[in-house]
């Protein structure tokens, strides 16, 4: 069965992660994603280690199921080809600074005025009306700017980043769910319209979440920050021989957790009792979590827990997911032939429809490689 965005079509002018992270789901979902890159190609192409030039693998897991073509939009005659692509497109995304784009007459404004059905997204660092606007965007800096990186560095000397790069993820799985409401709007209206997308904004939503706390009243009523999350103590604890990640979290799991593990003294321990007691003593609570599990092996935790429904799990790495057998049993990793960099692992797609499932169809595309396609739109 055919994806649920079959018959769409994106014309995608991003480069990256934050616009193909996006522009990759929803060309796994069925739509057609036409990747117009620059002749220079896509940054994230040269990313290592690599077989061959310009197929670096964070190119190749963020660009499947997508068409490439190599169009300069400074040159008229390939500008004159974008705008032809535009014209037949149902939404044209890009992460060209928007001040670039008006100068090609690439805008918004031009874009929609010749097909009004467009849907055209600014996938951009800052919401273009304030003052950081113009100010250069990259995953490091976001992080820094919307307040991650002294969240992540809260416990030790100093601000940290999240060892993954987030704000772009974040942001770009933002832009996935944007461009299909748009999609949605425009069947009942028949208009198109002009989203914007920005990676400071959408992160500091993101992080804002839980840790606004006592500020999200006027006048505030605490301070910012998830007491919880920010206990120094919050981390995966070691065993006698490894690392366990355990949370229990109802009064219920815990009273279970402190029978099993031979503790009704804290079972009955005034500053446990119940949920409004324990979030004033986190950072007490979870060093007398750190101290019983390190008095047993991982193994011997996860046979105990399990029976008793506790939250928990082993540390897997990166490299162990490989082998994680829900993953395995739910064929999440598979393979699939590349014509020039040979066979591939494939990350799946989380996402199930049960009538219009998603699909990898085709493997990240070499630079232009669908070049023969422009014939067929002149």
């Amino acid at each position: 069965m055919p994806g649920p965005l079959q018959g769409v079509r994106i014309i995608d002018m991003t480069s990256v992660a934050m616009g193909p992270y996006a522009t990759q789901i929803l060309a796994d979902m069925g739509a057609e994603v036409i990747k117009v890159e620059a002749p220079e190609g896509d940054v994230f192409r040269t990313s290592s280690p690599a077989l061959n030039p310009g197929m670096g693998p964070a190119y190749l897991n963020l660009n499947r199921n997508k068409y490439s073509v190599t169009l300069d939009a400074k040159s008229p005659s390939d500008r004159e080809q974008i705008l032809r692509l535009a014209d037949t497109a149902d939404v044209f995304i890009s992460n060209v600074r928007p001040a670039a784009l008006a100068r090609l007459e690439l805008d918004a404004t031009a874009l929609c005025a010749r097909n009004p059905r467009l849907i055209y997204c600014s996938a951009v660092g800052f919401g273009q009306d304030g003052p950081y606007a113009a100010e250069p965007a990259f995953d490091d800096i976001i992080q820094a700017k919307s307040g991650l990186a002294a969240l992540q560095g809260r416990n030790t000397d100093a601000p940290a980043y999240v060892n993954t790069i987030i704000a772009d993820k974040v942001a770009g799985l933002t832009l996935a769910y944007a461009i299909p409401m748009a999609l949605y709007e425009r069947e009942r209206s028949g208009k198109g319209q002009a989203l914007e997308v920005p990676m400071f904004e959408t992160l500091v939503s993101f992080t804002l979440v839980e840790h606004l706390s006592g500020h999200s009243f006027v006048p505030s009523r605490g301070p910012m920050g998830y007491s919880r999350v920010l206990s120094p103590q919050r981390r995966p604890y070691r065993t006698l021989d490894g690392y366990l990640a355990l949370l229990p979290y109802t009064d219920a799991q815990w009273r279970r957790f402190f029978a099993l593990a031979e503790r009704l003294d804290l079972a009955g321990d005034v500053r446990y009792v119940d949920a409004q007691s324990r979030a004033r003593h986190f950072d007490e609570l979870y060093q007398d979590l750190a101290d019983i599990v390190a008095q047993r092996t991982t193994h011997e935790w996860l046979a105990r827990l399990a029976p008793a429904d506790i939250p928990h799990s082993r540390v897997n790495t990166p490299e162990s997911l490989l082998d994680d057998p829900h993953l395995k049993a739910i064929d999440f990793f598979g393979t699939m032939e590349h014509p020039s960099e040979g066979t591939l692992r494939t990350i799946g797609i989380p996402v199930r429809f049960s009538r219009t499932p998603g699909a990898i169809r085709r493997p990240a595309p070499r630079q232009d490689a669908d070049r023969d396609m422009l014939e067929n739109e002149r």
